[in-house]
């Protein structure tokens, strides 16, 4: 990344001269701690919330204190559980709460709200609980647009009925510093589909460091740029990479293999046998897969007042008609997707606000998000799980293209005022693909440091 302005306002003479600071995120290395400070863990509401005991004893499992009030010292994380809030005072409490925290929250800091779902609230407590539900959602929005130094702010929404451990992978992430360019998100999360798997020991090392053990992701488009990115993290993660891309890029996918101690499958994913081509070598290969990453993109690029049939088609070719083939042949009869099974897609804030000269591209990446919402219950029935990432101005070979002016517009208009970097949509994709994901199913998360573009 070369990232001029961020370089420079790190600097003791851009600090005198007024420059704005762009922050230096705190990103996971392995090895280090997952928590990096005591977090203030406190509920408003009913009888106080569903959530905040089991969120206390995550926190001090992972050896970091947990206060109930801001004090003088910083905060690493702020978490609020608003699951029973049902009334305005109830959200006036929460205010009261967060008001001091907020002040506290340290360098890459993480403030989580955990919610109920609107209709729920409803249920329960009338117009007035549905509407304080749903004010949480403009709640942390806007603080997360407030917070400074790389800190972030996002809502877990959660379904009347879905235990405490649904919301565990959810918690482990936004906490933690994979979720360092995710901010300003809402996630639904609901009982867990398919059998959850036996939690680890906290003081085993592989719990965290090697969340993906024994399980075999395939990720298409893994050659380069974002695909192998994606593939380097789950392998990291402990997962075994099938490595797909197109005949062309036959070395750079070799290279990504041999990296991840993976496999390679050159393959055109718009081929009229492609997916019964891949599942057949997941099955014949590996026995099965686990977590199945729809990475692979191309864009052509033209206004649709000069956009031709070949750009439109190849775009919709690769970024949706391929994703829509594959996942047909999952859903299959013998299909070789497992139990606990992931399916994550790739979209892109352009399928979600637009942009010019995209109009193929960003129908693509808006019908990926359809698709994601329409599988959802058929996945579910599999007792397997399908959801998106949508990525936002991230530093690619590709972004570093783009004329001075468009680049740094990319960088700038976000709450974290940078570029994220494709290790942080693959921190994303991982977290869905943990078997302790199975309460996240159709959900869309955008990976943009909050882009000040769309919703």
């Amino acid at each position: 990344m070369n990232d001029v302005l961020a370089s420079l306002s790190n600097t003791g003479i851009a600090k005198q001269l007024g420059v704005p600071r762009v922050p230096v995120l705190r990103r996971h290395r392995p090895g280090d701690p997952l928590l990096a400070g005591p977090v203030l863990v406190a509920s408003a509401g009913g009888a106080g919330g569903r959530f905040a005991k089991a969120v206390a004893a995550f926190v001090e499992e992972n050896g970091q204190p947990v206060v109930g009030a801001a004090g003088e010292e910083r905060l690493h994380g702020v978490v609020v559980d608003l699951s029973e809030a049902r009334t305005l005072a109830d959200l006036a409490a929460a205010q009261q709460l967060l008001t001091p925290a907020v002040r506290k929250l340290g360098p890459s800091g993480r403030l989580l709200l955990i919610g109920a779902e609107p209709a729920d609230a409803f249920e329960s407590g009338g117009a007035e609980a549905a509407a304080v539900a749903q004010a949480l959602d403009g709640l942390v929005r806007s603080v997360a647009k407030e917070l400074r130094a790389g800190a972030t702010a996002n809502l877990v929404v959660v379904a009347a009925g879905a235990p405490p451990v649904a919301i565990d992978s959810s918690v482990r992430f936004f906490l933690s510093a994979r979720s360092a360019y995710v901010d300003g998100q809402v996630v639904h999360v609901a009982a867990p589909i398919g059998v959850l798997p036996e939690p680890a020991e906290v003081d085993d090392p592989l719990a965290e460091e090697r969340p993906l053990a024994g399980r075999v992701a395939v990720v298409t488009g893994a050659a380069r740029g974002i695909g192998a990115s994606i593939a380097d993290t789950l392998a990291r993660d402990g997962a075994t990479i099938v490595a797909v891309d197109v005949p062309a890029a036959g070395q750079r996918l070799a290279d990504t293999a041999n990296r991840t101690g993976g496999t390679a499958l050159q393959l055109d994913i718009t081929a009229a046998d492609a997916a019964d081509r891949l599942l057949t070598h997941l099955a014949d290969r590996h026995g099965g897969v686990d977590l199945v990453v729809h990475n692979a993109g191309i864009t052509r690029d033209k206004l649709l007042a000069n956009m031709t049939a070949d750009r439109w088609d190849a775009v919709l070719a690769v970024n949706l008609g391929a994703q829509l083939a594959i996942n047909d042949a999952l859903l299959a009869g013998g299909s070789p997707l497992r139990e606990a099974g992931r399916v994550v897609c790739v979209s892109s804030q352009s399928g979600i606000a637009g942009n010019r000269g995209q109009t193929n591209y960003a129908a693509s990446k808006a019908g990926v998000i359809g698709m994601v919402r329409a599988l959802a219950p058929r996945f579910a029935e599999r007792g397997a799980t399908i959801n998106a990432v949508a990525p936002g101005f991230i530093e690619t070979d590709m972004t570093a293209t783009m004329p001075l002016a468009t680049r740094e517009g990319g960088r700038r208009i976000n709450s974290l005022r940078q570029g994220g970097l494709p290790v942080d949509v693959a921190e994303a994709i991982g977290w869905f693909g943990r078997a302790e994901s199975g309460g996240l199913n159709g959900q869309i998360v955008r990976v943009c440091g909050q882009s000040m573009l769309g919703a």
